[in-house]
């Protein structure tokens, strides 16, 4: 082996002389070889070698190709290969799967207070959080940080926890000085390349990109200071909404550690997430934050998808991965990261509204939303007009109904508050705002259904956005008026607004698209209007910042990348006072807590006041209070990971890879419907006949309260046309049986029908109760 590893050495020594010789169609593939059988990184590099130049023309080529080697979480490597390459790659011994890199992108105060108490959740006080004496560190895989936002202060924390393995990397315009007793790490991933062959190649970046850890984009700062951040008094967005700023997670012992996996130009290449996992693992985080995914329709199998491969291995060294469902709602099966081993998160809204109304001339006040500093007069005085009756002459009604550029006729916008409606995708409401000031309207109202809950920044423009019903009230006005008049009010913030939360129209919905037998989302967070940390003023991507306002160091955002530190800061509380808590206990405790009711006592709704089902919502909105005493916990352990490969498809010798034991069988008679079985806080059934069918689902529960011996009762809430037994209806536990089972039977009554039907099993013993969802496909 020493012999070989100097060949190498030399071999490269001499491709600096040479120069390079790699296909010409090459791109960077990943080659994932499943777990580590050893940890020795030399070695492993080596080998990584080997397998290049096997397919290569020579180990100097292999050299020249390699891009980056992951050692610490798991056993694969990136390197520059052709089609062909990569293909011959597949066959080799050791090797379970080879595929392109791919892109993935970001899945783009109040809140806290709101899931602690205004949800009728007894809290603690935060203001002086008692430290549990347990460091929590949390690792971001994002955008970078901006080290010097308040909320990163270290003030009165202590030292960095001596288990801490990892490093602040020095960057351009970022120093080790940056990091403090808040953020104990910072590392980013300017190329994918490795950094022990760019000591010695220094190989051109791949994507060109300042080499730094400093946020620049201002995701990564928001969502660290989401999950994280410390306490920061008379924080606002742009004087609206002043309160105190916190993280979930605000304790003195939560740091943050964070890896800069994305750019501005280039968003988020798997091999540097991949890279980040692989770090995060031999760095020490407890808890892996990621706000990133692939749109639904480009989801990869799960041994060729960077997330679900960092995120398995970062699962088996007992850290828990919380990632987005995705900003595709409310179209079904769109969630994505829907993999069992990571904690999927949807979003919704809080009780919290910035409300700007429009104001008719017959006195009618219609509800407005959206962030206007308005300098309309109060009185409705201004004219009125709808834009599909005034579109340009080069072009249709349609068009200017939805106020694309250069759509509208200027001397019939001029002076007039205009009415859009949003039915054109091609149409933001950034665009819509441009279209009308550009032919010189002064105000606008966008009537939309979609996006009405994310409160637009319009700047010091007049604009708000109503709903279809509300808007039915506008037009109706403007037709029985020769000269209708109107005014929009400014902006004002509203709390305690009903009905809240309300599951968001942007997040994605299950069934999964890999597998259905797993339901997901697994649960919700805020995810809509939220203020956090962002960068100062003119240090951010000039599109980002669209208030015409000088923007302050908050911003407001709504997307599941937002609700994702909700649950990251969630758990980490939960982790920090229960320390030997397994990742699977953690979700657990959080998804048969969750709140599934809103404000007004009904369950969740949509937008439209639909009801939603767990495949909008998961298990409910999280609690972090409730969390902490979950009475049952379902322990999902990574044999049932293996398990679920085998009956995903994978056979034993894929398996053996994956688990790097030689020795692994899948269980016989596999198959995609056992997958039902995997001890999950939630059951998914895929298919169900309605004809003599009958399924019979186990799980098992472990007691979470050792000291006592409590016997838990089921309560079940099935819908019509199913009936659902479980067995034992009563489990007795015992200071010797901390663990019992029980099966779930689901049979078709005949007044059942096609399609998803849902419900809820919940064990109480008078004091805990233990929800979990269930959703059954009849077919």
């Amino acid at each position: 082996m020493m012999g070989l590893k100097l060949y190498f050495a030399l071999v490269f020594l001499c491709s600096l002389l040479f120069g390079p010789v790699i296909a010409e169609d090459g791109k960077v593939h990943i080659v994932y070889m499943g777990s580590l059988s050893h940890n020795n990184r030399e070695d492993l590099v080596t080998s990584h070698l080997e397998v290049l130049s096997s397919v290569l023309e020579s180990p100097r080529h292999a050299k020249q190709s390699l891009v980056r080697s992951y050692t610490y979480a798991f056993n694969g490597f990136a390197a520059v290969l052709s089609k062909e390459q990569a293909t011959t790659l597949v066959g080799k011994p050791g090797v379970l799967s080879v595929f392109p890199d791919t892109v993935l992108n970001l899945h783009t105060t109040h809140s806290w207070d709101y899931l602690e108490k205004d949800l009728s959740m007894p809290g603690f006080s935060y203001r002086k959080p008692k430290s549990s004496g347990t460091d929590i560190i949390l690792g971001f895989l994002d955008t970078g940080i901006w080290p010097e936002a308040a909320s990163f202060s270290d003030k009165g924390m202590g030292p960095v926890p001596s288990r801490w393995k990892g490093a602040c990397v020095k960057g351009e315009n970022f120093n080790v000085s940056n990091c403090n007793r808040k953020i104990i790490g910072a590392r980013y991933y300017s190329g994918g390349e490795d950094d022990d062959l760019k000591k010695n190649s220094k190989p051109k970046s791949i994507w060109p990109e300042s080499r730094t850890a400093r946020d620049y984009q201002g995701h990564g700062t928001y969502t660290a200071a989401t999950a994280a951040g410390s306490f920061v008094d008379n924080a606002n967005y742009n004087g609206l909404a002043n309160g105190t700023a916190r993280g979930g997670s605000a304790s003195s012992s939560t740091r943050i550690a964070m890896y800069r996996v994305c750019g501005l130009d280039y968003g988020c290449p798997g091999v540097q997430i991949l890279a980040a996992f692989d770090d995060a693992v031999k760095d020490g985080v407890d808890i892996v934050s990621i706000s990133i995914g692939v749109r639904s329709s480009n989801q990869a199998d799960f041994v060729k998808d960077a997330i679900a491969i960092g995120a398995f291995h970062a699962t088996q060294k007992g850290i828990l991965v919380v990632s987005s469902a995705g900003n595709e709602g409310p179209d079904s099966q769109t969630v994505v990261n829907a993999a069992p081993w990571i904690f999927t998160v949807g979003a919704t809204s809080i009780d919290r509204e910035f409300l700007s109304n429009v104001v008719l001339g017959n006195g009618k006040i219609i509800k407005g939303k959206g962030i206007t500093m308005s300098n309309l007069s109060h009185s409705a005085v201004h004219p009125l007009v709808y834009a599909g009756s005034i579109p340009d002459k080069s072009s249709y009604p349609v068009a200017a109904s939805n106020c694309l550029l250069d759509s509208l006729d200027a001397s019939k916008a001029k002076g007039n508050v205009v009415v859009c409606i949003a039915n054109d995708t091609a149409a933001s409401r950034y665009i819509m705002k441009l279209a009308v000031q550009d032919a010189g309207g002064i105000g606008m109202v966008v009537v939309e259904d979609i996006q009405i809950f994310e409160a637009f920044d319009y700047g010091t423009f007049p604009a708000t956005a109503v709903s279809k019903t509300s808007a039915t009230e506008i037009f109706s006005y403007i037709k029985s008026n020769r000269n209708p008049v109107a005014t929009i009010t400014l902006t004002e913030v509203v709390t305690n607004y009903i009905p809240a939360p309300v599951i968001a129209s942007f997040s994605s919905r299950g069934p999964g698209g890999l597998t259905q037998n797993i339901l997901k989302p697994d649960i919700s967070a805020p995810g809509v209007n939220i203020i956090a940390a962002w960068n100062p003023p003119n240090q951010s991507d000039e599109d980002t910042v669209v208030s015409e306002m000088t923007p302050s160091t908050f911003n407001m955002m709504s997307g599941t990348s937002v609700a994702v530190p909700h649950v990251t800061g969630a758990a980490a509380f939960v982790k920090s006072i229960n320390p030997t808590w397994s990742s699977s206990a953690i979700r657990s405790a959080l998804m048969t807590t969750a709140i599934v009711r809103n404000n007004m006592g009904k369950l969740l709704t949509n937008e439209s006041d639909i009801p939603g089902t767990p495949f909008d919502f998961g298990a409910g909105v999280v609690n972090p209070i409730g969390a902490l005493q979950p009475g049952l916990v379902y322990e999902t352990s990574i044999d049932d990971y293996f398990h679920f490969l085998c009956n995903y498809g994978l056979d034993s010798e894929n398996i053996k890879i994956i688990a790097a034991n030689e020795s692994y069988k899948c269980p016989s008679g596999v198959n995609a419907d056992l997958i039902s079985n995997m001890n999950y806080p939630s059951i998914a059934i895929s298919k169900l006949g309605i004809k003599n069918g009958s399924t019979t689902i186990s799980r098992s529960v472990t007691n979470f309260v050792p000291e006592q011996a409590p016997t838990y009762k089921v309560t079940i809430d099935a819908p019509p046309g199913l009936n659902v037994k479980v067995s034992p209806e009563i489990l007795h536990f015992s200071k010797t049986s901390k663990k019992l089972s029980f099966n779930v039977v689901f049979t078709p009554t005949n007044v059942a029908t096609k399609g998803y039907a849902f419900g809820t099993l919940v064990w109480s013993d008078g004091k805990h109760n233990v929800r979990s969802p269930f959703a059954v496909n009849m077919v």
